[in-house]
């Protein structure tokens, strides 16, 4: 057992890679199939010709035809300037990127390295996860809460959506898991819930009362009450605030440095996924650290 937790961090390390060139596809084709759904709910609902409403458009480019299926399996991989399928062994993680030097193989076109940086940070959260709790329990389902938050942020960033088929399974897993006490138990994270979600959701209506304006997204009461119900409500003072300060710095810093419209809006999930992750790893550590500082 002793061996085993020594080199359990490489072997999660590497099953990290393989897991970050997942949710790349994720990340990626999620949004789309939601935005085929809704646009053929519209189509359904109000019964008009398929061409009357057109293809999602968003920042980053969209493939997506009537004719093909399209789905987190199919279609294959493929590069999307020449349409050439990828062979296995060009979709190795990290590797293959650099052995074609960021380059497809078939055309020449550039390949964003946002996908190797993606397949990197899930590697390197993935080992700490499992450098953090161990040969244990905790460690399986640190791991899929990671995934998802990762998942969950660079869609957040590309899309200002954080998708229900994420945040409500793994809401519901964190309230699983208390009643085993697997990270808090089953009051602390049912009360941890409803006061991630009604905190948020007070403090969006409170916004839009006195300014008219939507503050945040209803993604983001969600990914809250994810948060409370995993971790506990005690972990929520920690996470608003650290998701606040680091939302307040890089947003200033993008207005400043980076010339971005101060109009424009901001994504708060990543903030919020940043800060809950820092509370999974080292909450109890930061908690137990303030209260020594008061006097408790």
């Amino acid at each position: 057992m002793t061996v085993l937790s020594d080199f359990l961090p490489y072997i999660v390390f590497v099953v990290g890679l393989m897991v970050g060139s997942f949710l790349n596809v994720v990340i990626y084709r999620l949004p789309i199939m939601m935005y085929g759904g809704w646009r053929k709910e519209c189509i359904e609902f109000l019964e008009l010709a398929p061409e009357a409403v057109p293809l999602p458009q968003s920042g980053r480019p969209i493939s997506l035809t009537e004719e093909e299926p399209f789905n987190l399996a199919l279609p294959l991989s493929r590069c999307p300037s020449c349409k050439a399928p990828i062979k296995p062994y060009q979709n190795i993680p990290v590797l293959s990127y650099l052995f074609l030097k960021g380059k497809c193989a078939h055309c020449g076109a550039r390949i964003s390295g946002r996908y190797p940086a993606i397949e990197l940070l899930t590697a390197v959260l993935s080992a700490a996860v499992a450098w953090h709790f161990g040969y244990t329990l905790q460690t399986l389902f640190a791991l899929l809460l990671t995934w998802s938050l990762i998942a969950l942020t660079f869609i957040d960033i590309d899309h200002h959506l954080l998708p229900d088929s994420i945040t409500l399974p793994m809401l519901w897993i964190g309230l699983i898991l208390s009643l085993g006490g697997v990270f808090t138990d089953a009051h602390s994270s049912i009360v941890g819930a409803a006061a991630g979600y009604g905190s948020l959701w007070l403090v969006y209506h409170l916004f839009k009362l006195a300014t008219g304006k939507e503050g945040m997204g209803f993604g983001d009461f969600k990914l809250l009450a994810l948060f409370g119900a995993w971790l506990g409500w005690q972990s929520l003072p920690l996470i608003v605030l650290l998701s606040t300060l680091t939302g307040a710095v890089l947003g200033v810093a993008s207005i400043v440095f980076a010339k971005r419209d101060h109009a424009a809006p901001i994504p708060f999930g990543p903030y919020l996924a940043f800060a809950g992750w820092i509370a999974l790893i080292w909450g109890e550590s930061i908690n137990r650290l303030y209260l020594a500082s008061i006097g408790f």
